[in-house]
């Protein structure tokens, strides 16, 4: 990149990984005690003798799945002395990057209240290409958002399920029920260069996670995913459309 340029950069907070890493262990530990309660489980009724088109159904699963989860989510909170330290549960607006806004609020720790942006994917596990590159979120949209608040903390939360139907013989229909069967949580900013894509396809890019079942991370602040994101961008479209997009961002320092 040109050395004379004069980026704005980010300064996180030191406890940043301290606070990412117990946002990523709460939320493990929600979804893993829902499986295990067996509260992982999703009825869909419809009046389809064959039932659901299984073939398809990860076209679909999505929503239902976010659903869920945004309900495990919300049950916790509605106990105020839940081991979680879980104090509110928002969902996120139509436009919005992620689908759940989570707040915890730690009670033997100088930081605070902590608040998580979560996006939901649903992967099935029955189909080997269902969500396994989805993506993310747009490069203006999240480069900003690290830029307003060094210390946003966003999680991709991957819910692997399956689904399969049961037959009613008396009213001769098929119940579907889809099964959250496994989970796993990154926060963004570590996933590993290699493990993100850039699809310059939509707007000013997507980011796309290359496979979420295999994702390797690595620790890095947020200037230094910003600078990455950078070079994926530029690489693609060129370093004279960044620094158009940059002022328009207002990403740089412009002499007066």
């Amino acid at each position: 990149m040109n050395k004379k340029i004069r980026y704005k950069i980010p300064q996180e907070s030191p406890d940043y990984p301290e606070q990412s890493a117990y946002v990523l262990e709460r939320i493990s530990q929600i979804m893993q005690q829902a499986i295990d309660s067996g509260k992982n489980l999703i009825f869909i009724h419809t009046n389809l003798k064959l039932g659901l088109p299984l073939e398809n159904i990860n076209k679909v699963a999505g929503p239902f799945v976010e659903a869920w989860a945004h309900e495990q989510f919300e049950t916790i909170r509605e106990d105020s002395n839940n081991l979680y330290e879980l104090i509110n549960v928002q969902a996120g607006k139509r436009l919005d990057p992620f689908d759940i806004i989570l707040q915890f609020k730690r009670q033997n720790n100088s930081s605070g209240y902590i608040s998580a942006n979560v996006d939901v994917k649903a992967t099935a596990e029955d189909i080997k290409t269902s969500g396994k590159s989805p993506n993310i979120t747009s490069y203006q949209r999240i480069r900003n958002e690290y830029l307003d608040d060094p210390d946003y903390i966003f999680i991709v939360l991957s819910l692997k399920h399956r689904v399969y139907g049961e037959k009613d013989e008396v009213a001769g229909m098929t119940k579907g029920i889809m099964e959250v069967v496994s989970h796993s949580e990154y926060d963004l900013k570590f996933i590993s260069s290699a493990d993100l894509n850039y699809n310059p396809a939509l707007g000013t890019g997507q980011l796309q996670i290359r496979d979420i079942h295999y994702v390797d991370l690595e620790k890095r602040t947020a200037w230094e995913f910003i600078q990455m994101l950078d070079e994926k961008y530029i690489r693609s479209k060129g370093k004279d459309v960044w620094l158009k997009l940059a002022r328009q961002n207002q990403w740089i320092k412009e002499k007066e």
